[in-house]
């Protein structure tokens, strides 16, 4: 059967994927979409990720699609847990290369260099997405206790700070430590100077 949407006079096949800004941590690490609400007649859906190094697309997990991600510039580290497993695969990517997000597996990825670009192309026109400080926040101090033996003062002060929204982390803001060029903690910055380093 043919899409009733190709069939109209005026059928839409071309759009800018670069119009929709779906999020914005500062003016080098944004997030641009095209999905179906932007072409109707697409079947799949994309964001545009652009990164500086040292910024994480925070850890999330889709319950209806699977995500592919396209490097276009730039190096990053994906990483997904294995639920069968129970193991995080790791991969450092460089452009060109892909890798994969099946349904349902929790995932993140890392910018290692700057002037990081990436599609990440989902197989439905809009996808579902978790995000893990939704699920960090709403879990009850009280239920971290019981479930994983946790203190529930500590955990409620741990998370405290999750900024739900902030996809592109860490917050800015955020103390954190700087890395020497062999990975070892060398002074903490503030993470809206990480990415001028």
């Amino acid at each position: 059967m043919i899409d009733p949407l190709l069939q109209t006079p005026n059928v839409q096949l071309a759009g800018d994927s670069t119009a929709v800004l779906n999020y914005k941590r500062d003016p080098r690490n944004y997030v641009t979409q095209l999905f179906g609400e932007q072409l109707s007649t697409i079947k799949n859906g994309f964001f545009n990720v652009h990164m500086s190094k040292g910024i994480i697309v925070q850890p999330h997990w889709h319950t209806n699609t699977t995500e592919m991600i396209v490097l276009i510039s730039g190096e990053i580290t994906t990483s997904v847990f294995n639920p069968f497993t129970r193991k995080r695969i790791s991969y450092h990517l460089t452009p060109g290369q892909v890798a994969i997000f099946p349904k349902g597996w929790f995932h993140w990825f890392v910018a290692d260099t700057d002037d990081v670009h990436l599609l990440t192309i989902f197989d439905v026109p809009t996808p579902d997405i978790v995000l893990g400080a939704d699920f960090l926040a709403a879990t009850p101090p009280e239920v971290a206790h019981r479930a994983y033996c946790i203190d529930e003062e500590a955990y409620a002060k741990a998370v405290a700070s999750i900024q739900n929204d902030a996809i592109l982390g860490p917050p800015i803001g955020c103390i954190e430590p700087a890395y020497d060029q062999t990975g070892q903690p060398s002074k903490t910055l503030k993470s809206d100077e990480s990415s001028k380093a």
